[in-house]
């Protein structure tokens, strides 16, 4: 009963202003289509050959074809590739999120489970970015007109608006499970549109873990510069899986998460007056989830408490995406075990073998972060 109280609390601490009225909820619109079955036309007995229509039985000899106990000579080379290649993108960010330019590739060093590897690969480029937004909008934290709807609504459209015409971008919304709103596309109206349909929550969950490896592990095969921009309050209540499940999915399938984190004001405001209790442990882990998902992951984590903050994020999301280097290298360790192995990406100066020192205009030195994934599962043999 106390956590429900304080719910409520959470949903009535309102902090709504200059927010006009938005339109009702609309469901997606129904499609229908019709299929016309056109008979197939005959073949007049006085056609010529080539007019005739094949028949489903006739096969076309081989010219080929090996003739009966004919054996192969001996001897023949055989061709085998078994070349494993592991793609890194890195983000070298300064401590205000912007992107670092310019670092030559041999002050790159990769470790595999601490063993150095040799860089193959080395690119460096701005291009398009494919995103999946995954948002959570239950019942529990985003009733209509709380709190914590109005900053899910601002935060979603923000960014949606940030994004370039080449972009293509997903919809996902999750309470008991996660429902794909709008899938890929370049056309903004298709995503506006799907954002329309988050007006009213209809369930009382909300099942973060569920959601977010249902995604990751659909954009595993998509290729290119890919990400999943998760806005959420990172509390799970229902899922399947547990957060040891999660995470394991979440490395294998290698798609940046970059988490937001929503009612960092709120949550503040209450505290501040006692009315938090013992739901302020559950947030403070909420929180904790929502950064190791994205740090293990290559992503980041943001937990804004201001509106002003969110352009900043957003920014801090584009350079780290568009502005990468990508690096490619052969592992050392070939074994198809299925293990995970972890990655380790370091500047250095390969001169004195000792970290790299970043200088600003000034010849100051700059502190910086190095973005990567943590590591990558092994495939297995097969049989």
């Amino acid at each position: 009963m106390r956590k429900r109280k304080l719910v409520s609390l959470l949903l009535g601490g309102a902090l709504l202003a200059g927010f006009s009225v938005v339109s009702a909820w609309q469901g997606p619109a129904p499609k229908s289509s019709e299929t016309v079955a056109r008979p197939k036309k005959k073949a007049s007995p006085d056609a010529p050959p080539e007019e005739q229509a094949p028949k489903p039985d006739d096969k076309v000899e081989s010219k080929f074809k090996k003739k009966p106990g004919e054996q192969l000579p001996e001897n023949l080379p055989t061709f085998k590739s078994d070349v494993a290649t592991v793609q890194v993108d890195v983000a070298v960010l300064d401590k205000n999120g912007r992107f670092i330019p310019g670092i030559p590739r041999g002050n790159f060093r990769v470790l595999e489970d601490g063993v150095p590897q040799q860089i193959t690969g080395y690119t460096l480029g701005e291009a398009p970015m494919t995103i999946c937004m995954v948002i959570e909008f239950s019942n529990l934290y985003q009733q209509y007109w709380s709190n914590g709807w109005y900053e899910t609504l601002q935060a979603s459209y923000g960014f949606l608006e940030t994004l370039k015409p080449e972009d293509y971008v997903a919809v996902v919304a999750y309470d008991l499970r996660p429902e794909i709103l709008s899938d890929f596309s370049t056309d903004r109206r298709k995503a506006m549109e799907a954002m329309q349909r988050l007006r009213i929550a209809a369930y009382s969950e909300s099942n973060l873990y569920d959601a977010i490896t249902d995604t990751a592990e659909r954009m595993t095969e998509i290729e290119g510069r890919k990400a999943i921009v998760l806005i959420a309050s990172g509390v799970d209540t229902f899922s399947k899986l547990t957060f040891d499940q999660t995470r394991k999915k979440i490395q294998q399938a290698g798609v940046p998460i970059y988490a937001i984190g929503i009612m960092q004001a709120l949550r503040e405001w209450l505290d501040a007056r006692g009315y938090m209790g013992g739901i302020r442990l559950d947030f403070l882990q909420a929180d904790n989830q929502m950064r190791t998902f994205a740090k293990e992951s290559g992503g980041q984590s943001f937990f804004p408490r201001f509106f002003g903050e969110f352009p900043n994020i957003y920014r801090s999301i584009h350079q780290a995406l568009r502005n990468q280097y990508a690096l490619t290298y052969q592992p050392s360790n070939l074994a198809k075990d299925g293990k995970y192995r972890k990655i380790t990406v370091q500047l250095v100066n390969p001169a004195t073998n000792e970290p790299l020192r970043i200088v600003d205009e000034k010849g100051k030195p700059m502190k910086y972060t190095v973005v990567a994934k943590q590591g990558y599962t092994a495939p297995r043999e097969v049989e």
